[in-house]
């Protein structure tokens, strides 16, 4: 049986999504937690990888296993087993044809920024502080150049393994309630650091700095070294992918 999960996690203390040996990850505390459950060893893909210190609302992986559990079984045998900061939302029987990176039409991933001249300490580990006033209708007007297929080698980390840098921008938003800012972005798939990058530019956009349309000729340039800093892991949460209908899968990680 091929089985998907919904997962849930903060990513302050692990090394990110990915299992090593020499460091605690999501992926490695999720598997030792279902060969618990199923009482041999288990394996999972995910839908995208995440970096040390990003969180994940809803990750999507899957499994194959003989083991007979319903599916209450999954989550609350998982749950018992994974550490507080790691938990299984959901978990529901798939095709084997169902594979959770390659069936994904698209990601999503939010920036949460904290806009005040005082430092976070309730939201610390979720939200990345900027102390001097941004513009938020100034950042998404700038981010709006990033819709559609482009080269990204401009937000694209050094490290970067992917076999090239185009990706297509399905979606992409800055708003702001109150002092938080949310930058939102929707992609078919993302460079290593691609979303800190951007947000790492469009800062000084918010900040008045540079000028609105710096971020378009950022993006044409493709010039990792003239692009802004690297955001911080801290206030990036992968909200998840979306999957065609016909899987049936949550709403929260289906296509509209």
């Amino acid at each position: 049986m091929r089985i998907a999960l919904g997962i849930e996690y903060d990513g302050t203390d692990f090394c990110g999504w990915q299992r090593l040996k020499q460091d605690v990850s999501v992926q490695g505390a999720l598997e030792r937690a279902l060969s618990m459950v199923a009482a041999h060893p288990v394996e999972v893909s995910c839908a995208g990888r995440t970096d040390a210190g990003v969180h994940g609302r809803c990750q999507v992986v899957h499994f194959d296993t003989d083991a007979n559990r319903d599916m209450r079984g999954w989550i609350l045998g998982s749950c018992s087993n994974l550490p507080n900061s790691v938990a299984v939302l959901w978990a529901q029987p798939v095709p084997d044809s169902f594979h959770a990176r390659y069936a994904a039409r698209s990601r999503r991933y939010r920036y949460h920024l904290l806009n005040r001249p005082v430092r976070a300490a309730l939201d610390a580990r979720y939200v990345t502080w900027e102390r001097l006033p941004l513009d938020a209708e100034r950042m998404h007007v700038a981010a709006q150049s990033l819709l559609g297929e482009h080269d990204f080698s401009a937000f694209r980390a050094l490290s970067c393994q992917a076999a090239h840098p185009r990706r297509s921008v399905l979606a992409v938003s800055v708003r702001r309630e109150g002092e938080q800012l949310f930058v939102e972005i929707e992609a078919n798939a993302f460079l290593h650091h691609m979303v800190r990058n951007i947000v790492g530019s469009l800062l000084p956009i918010g900040r008045g700095e540079q000028p609105v349309e710096w971020m378009g000729e950022l993006l044409a340039g493709r010039d990792r070294q003239v692009a802004g800093p690297t955001a911080p892991a801290s206030g990036l949460t992968f909200i998840g992918p979306r999957y065609e209908r016909h899987w049936h899968l949550p709403d929260e990680v289906s296509q509209p």
